[in-house]
């Protein structure tokens, strides 16, 4: 056996597939947009207002598909509880050397600040018994508190499934420790699109559209950073995965979802593409992220 080859690579693997993939990129989506929305209706003008509803509008719905695709994964779907519930006494089921029971606990609890935010923006938008749930808005003491444990919640979301690869025995995933900044960062970026691409279609002030696009592009710089120096960190395993995953990392995700998009962000001119073009191209580089992390393990 070669000795610059870890043993991670004589191990078996735990044959996630798309429903995980689809999980990781629709989980970095919830966590991030909740988190830009609680920063915007922290510290952001009164006039921003709107935009932080749009984040809660999409963290809420992106986590209940959370849930939905981690039950379906599992080999019984039925028992999805026993994560959170313990059948014999109907205790609660809390492992904290566990990343995962802790991984269920905080999306539970992400899911229940995401829904009071998202109650909350409907609020603003609706009268009869929907107002009683603007209190959980900031600024009123109580939605600051609410916005908060949320956001720290959607933060942690974000990257707790990088921190979860790593603890596993796989090769990438447990060579490196960087795979959960990898996945707040990318969360980051792809929260930008999905807010740039939904507001892109309304009467959005040029202002807050601008000010997402340079959020958005500093994002990728440090996503870009990031890689490299995952990349770096994996040593001899790097050469190894890249080999068969090398084109699609660097085409797929390297220059269409991060040059490309910054090209167009800042305003260079690129054939027939726009700058809503930049936002669906970053969500497909932040999706083929998770699937080179994700699938290159069981072929290497």
């Amino acid at each position: 056996m070669d000795a610059s080859i870890p043993s991670t690579y004589f191990t078996a693997g735990p044959h996630w597939r798309w429903l995980i993939v689809l999980y990781f990129f629709v989980g970095g989506i919830a966590g991030g947009t909740y988190f830009l929305a609680a920063l915007i209706d922290c510290a952001g003008r009164p006039g921003d207002r709107p935009l932080a509803r749009l984040g809660y509008y999409v963290a809420f719905p992106a986590v209940i598909v959370c849930g939905i695709l981690l039950v379906l994964d599992l080999n019984r779907p039925d028992r999805f509880w026993h994560m959170l519930v313990q059948s014999a006494t109907w205790k609660p089921m809390f492992k904290a050397y566990s990343p995962m029971s802790v991984g269920a606990w905080a999306l539970l609890g992400f899911g229940f600040f995401s829904l009071l935010s998202f109650l909350a923006a409907l609020a603003e938008e609706r009268s009869g018994r929907w107002q009683r749930f603007g209190v959980l808005r900031p600024p009123g003491p109580l939605g600051l508190v609410a916005v908060a444990l949320g956001g720290l919640f959607g933060l942690f979301l974000s990257g707790y499934t990088g921190v979860l690869l790593a603890v596993t025995n796989r090769p990438v995933w447990a060579d490196t420790p960087l795979l959960g900044l990898v996945f707040v960062v990318s969360a980051a970026s792809t929260s930008a699109a999905v807010l740039m691409l939904l507001g892109s279609g309304r009467r959005w002030p040029r202002a807050d559209l601008a000010a997402l696009q340079r959020f958005d592009a500093w994002a990728l710089i440090l996503e870009l950073v990031v890689l490299a120096a995952l990349v770096a960190s994996l040593g001899s395993v790097a050469r190894l995965w890249l080999n068969g995953w090398g084109v699609l990392l660097g085409l797929g995700v390297v220059v269409l979802g991060i040059l490309v998009p910054l090209l167009l962000h800042w305003r260079v001119r690129l054939g027939g593409l726009t700058p809503t073009m930049a936002a669906v191209l970053v969500l497909l580089g932040g999706f083929l992220l998770r699937v080179v992390i994700v699938m290159s393990t069981e072929v290497v």
